[in-house]
């Protein structure tokens, strides 16, 4: 067990961004898991105990008393095979898109197609009579997925890749062919969830035009992180300062007091000589010696 555990952490900390965006999905959904196993044994509802203060809410109102929700749904998911599918786009198109993109830009891509899925996520279940009078919640990271997809085949239209059965497809054809699933699939069961997917494939869009015009729109986010870093290394450093301070303040006190008993004993056998001075000032004496060296 240990051994896989160094093996996860070497993976984690040598690994590109999009693996670590992979490993942080799966870590989530096996701690969902096992939390879901323990609150079926116990007789709690999954859901009222659990999901749903991690997915993302239809309401406003809702989300009003939950907003971490906005964040913790693009790196949740729940079922198996949901996991697995977004598992390996992730993987394959963050890959590609580290081809001609930083690290940080696909940190900040996937949070950006998270809320962007969110955003249209909500507003539709506001706006469209298709979710008048229904209420529904979303998890999973499809939408921050799918934000990474079109931005990689944006960057890189005519890139080619080899698929099982099919051959040699450009990046182009492969991600207008996903947006066009998820469009189509809108009046079915996940209606909610293929519109999120929309935000996330438009918020990827954006991020490739802009970079086709020299314009980086993940600067601010990038900058933010940079702020809010430097920011908690800084308050490290103060709550670290304020105990030495303390520490050093009592040691000065203490080096004080002994140079003034020093002074005094030394006062005494200069006048009256060793002998005069009683067992307790001798000791004193060494104590203070051994401790001034």
């Amino acid at each position: 067990m240990a051994a896989f555990i160094d093996s996860l952490r070497r993976t984690y900390r040598f690994g590109n961004a999009a693996m670590k965006l992979v490993l942080v999905n799966v870590g989530i959904f096996i701690l969902l898991r096992i939390a879901a196993l323990i609150l079926t044994l116990a007789g709690c509802d999954v859901q009222e105990c659990v999901l749903q203060w991690i997915e993302l809410p239809s309401s406003l109102q809702v989300l009003a008393s939950r907003p971490w929700t906005l964040f913790t749904y693009m790196f949740s998911q729940y079922g198996i095979f949901h996991l697995l599918f977004n598992m390996l786009w992730l993987y394959w198109f963050g890959s590609l898109f580290l081809y001609c993109n930083t690290p940080r830009q696909l940190m900040a891509l996937y949070v950006y197609g998270g809320i962007g899925g969110a955003v249209i996520y909500i507003v539709s279940f506001a706006g469209l009579p298709y979710f008048s009078g229904s209420f529904g919640w979303l998890i999973g990271s499809s939408a921050s997925v799918l934000a990474i997809v079109v931005a990689a085949a944006w960057r890189m239209p005519d890139h080619k890749v080899g698929l099982l059965f099919v051959g040699e497809i450009s990046l182009k054809w492969i991600a207008a062919v996903t947006v066009l699933i998820s469009l189509l699939s809108i009046p079915g069961e996940n209606a909610g969830g293929n519109i999120a997917h929309i935000g996330g494939a438009v918020i990827g869009a954006i991020y490739g035009l802009a970079m086709s015009r020299g314009r980086d729109i993940t600067v601010l986010f990038n900058l933010f992180c940079d702020k809010s870093v430097n920011l908690y290394r800084n308050l490290c450093v103060v709550f670290r300062r304020i105990p030495r301070r303390n520490a050093s303040s009592a040691t000065e006190r203490r080096h004080n007091t002994d140079e003034e008993t020093l002074d005094i004993i030394l006062d005494k056998i200069k006048k009256s000589g060793y002998s005069a001075l009683s067992a307790d000032e001798r000791k004193r004496l060494f104590d203070v010696s051994r401790r001034m060296k």
